[in-house]
């Protein structure tokens, strides 16, 4: 089911910025995001993670030439970071614990390197719309 939720979500990714000239949040997120909608926390966490990526790179980018490349290695590796300072931190601070997981290791970077790319509103609002097509179309094809 990973792998035809990948796949679907590579094909709206290329889809939406063709037509829309959207970016999704990465290729890949709108699969993942679409495996865990019916957890919002853990989809609440993942964005929150991205906000925190998208600042920190922002905060960087003040006083370093980020851009391109380098701006995508540094929100891949910041998300990296932040999803290993979570890990730590959430199961001491939440009592939820479980629930508040980030999906995925790379899937904040992605998503706010795209957040850095065309704002906030638009990737969180693209990346959600491809994650429900997504889980529409898997479950269309009783897969979910």
């Amino acid at each position: 089911m990973i792998q035809t939720a990948v796949i679907f979500s590579i094909l709206l990714s290329f889809l939406s910025h063709e037509f829309l000239g959207l970016y999704t949040g990465g290729l890949i997120s709108g699969g993942y995001l679409a495996l865990y909608l019916y957890q919002p926390l853990r989809v609440a966490a993942t964005y929150g993670a991205a906000l925190v990526v998208f600042g920190i790179v922002k905060l960087l980018s003040r006083h370093l030439i980020i851009f391109g490349n380098r701006r995508y290695m540094a929100a891949i590796l910041t998300g990296l970071v932040v999803h290993y300072a979570f890990s730590q931190l959430v199961p001491v601070l939440v009592p939820l614990g479980q629930d508040m997981r980030i999906i995925g290791y790379i899937i904040p970077g992605l998503i706010a390197n795209d957040m850095l790319r065309q704002g906030v509103v638009k990737t969180t609002l693209a990346s959600l719309l491809a994650a429900g097509l997504v889980r529409a179309a898997l479950m269309l094809g009783g897969l979910a």
